[in-house]
């Protein structure tokens, strides 16, 4: 009996998709869950596996079209009699290592396939580290930086060139630009391209245009001296990473500041409803992170139950998982709160926009070191400009002003925030 390829439900806030990539062609023998086709959403990446064992009969939808839930992709005819699910050239029984590269493919994320893409690797030579041993984007990256030094520092290479796998020393190799000779660029040439924007690009512009028509949006400003947690941080830094297995940074001690000023202005952690405001008395942190395919907003929920080392975790494990395309939509949503760090990229100063609807969101930048007055000398310290924009329709800006004032206050003073 056929069975049709659906797009699946997500999450009740994606109703729509679009095809990335099919992984199979028409006439393809496939097993039942076998990865069939990459879906690009406003959120996350996903593959739709087979519903079930057969010939992928019908490719009604192609790559770059733009699709529904539960709209039909194609059709899964019962393979004829006598013939295996699978491809009879697939995999002899007797290949154990022919069994592990098809494995090692359709265990894949879709970034780790575009990495393995970019970077001329085998990926089905890739040890997976993720769950079930899937081939995540940074086992890719792994064995690209590793096989380039490594096939040149082999004394057989130089000797036996026609040893096996010579292919991967040439990709590793920078490509040069074909010569001027071969073609000679023309006198005031200009060149175009035009590259359709993925599904979450396009759906990130749209959000930020919305935030700014709906959010009566202003910003505030302070600056903050980061001497203590940087001395903190070098006293305990060692014993921190041994004890717990992940460094301590300075997010962990803006999400706990951030949480004590927002105990103080509940305000901030609030929403617009119609004509109410929906005070929240919890605290489930967004902790803005980059991803190949542009920012995303990752949840540390109930952060303010949570120990330094727990939010330092949490966030190590988003933007591993951001990289790799791997984050869930139960990672990407609700929060009460959002923080963004430009200064990781090298800004020093910037007007964050509102993630709705949320109506505050911190930015923090790059540690500058800067002459300061203290007690009437000037002094050099290490400077942090923070930036708190909120939605002026329920927060007022002398609540803004302070709830800033307040980050700065516990930031500077961290032993405060084991009282808070």
């Amino acid at each position: 009996m056929p069975a049709n390829i659906l797009v699946p439900e997500v999450g009740e806030s994606i109703v729509d998709a679009r095809i990335a990539k099919w992984l199979r062609k028409e006439g393809d023998h496939v097993s039942a869950g076998d990865p069939l086709v990459e879906l690009e959403t406003d959120k996350i990446d996903l593959e739709v596996g087979a519903p079930s064992a057969g010939v992928l009969s019908r490719i009604d939808r192609k790559d770059g079209d733009d699709v529904k839930v539960g709209e039909v992709l194609g059709v899964i005819e019962e393979a004829p009699d006598g013939q295996a699910a699978a491809p009879p050239a697939a995999v002899a029984p007797s290949s154990p290592a022919a069994t592990e590269a098809k494995t090692a493919k359709s265990r894949a994320t879709p970034a780790a396939k575009k990495a393995a893409a970019q970077n001329d690797v085998d990926i089905s030579r890739v040890q997976g580290t993720g769950d079930a041993g899937r081939v995540m984007r940074r086992d890719v990256e792994r064995a690209a930086e590793s096989s380039a030094p490594a096939q040149p520092a082999v004394g057989a290479v130089a000797a036996k060139p026609a040893e096996p796998r010579p292919a991967p020393v040439e990709p590793a190799k920078p490509r040069p630009a074909p010569p001027v000779a071969e073609r000679p660029a023309a006198v005031g040439e200009r060149t175009e391209e035009r590259v359709r924007m993925s599904k979450r690009r396009a759906t990130i512009a749209k959000r930020l245009v919305e935030a700014q028509s709906t959010a009566a949006m202003l910003s505030t400003f302070n600056d903050v001296d980061m001497s203590a947690v940087m001395a903190l941080r070098e006293r305990h830094k060692e014993g921190f990473r041994q004890k717990h297995g992940v460094g301590l940074g300075i997010a962990s001690f803006f999400v706990k500041a951030a949480i004590g000023a927002l105990r103080a202005f509940p305000r901030l952690n609030a929403e617009i409803q119609g004509d109410e405001m929906v005070l929240k008395h919890y605290y489930d942190i967004g902790v803005a992170v980059g991803a190949p395919e542009g920012l995303v907003v990752p949840v540390i929920r109930n952060a303010d139950r949570l120990s330094f080392a727990d939010i330092e975790k949490q966030i190590r494990d988003f933007a591993t998982r951001a990289a790799d395309g791997t984050l869930s939509l139960a990672d990407l949503k609700g929060g009460t709160f959002t923080i963004t760090n430009g200064g990781v990229f090298g800004s020093l100063l910037s007007t964050p926009i509102l993630n709705p609807p949320q109506v505050g969101i911190l930015g923090l930048h790059k540690i500058q070191d800067r002459p300061i007055a203290v007690g009437g000398q000037v002094q050099v310290r290490p400077m942090m400009y923070v930036a708190l924009t909120y939605d002026h329709r329920i927060v007022d800006g002398a609540e803004a002003v302070r709830f800033l004032v307040r980050v700065k206050e516990l930031v500077e003073d961290p032993g405060a925030l084991l009282l808070d």
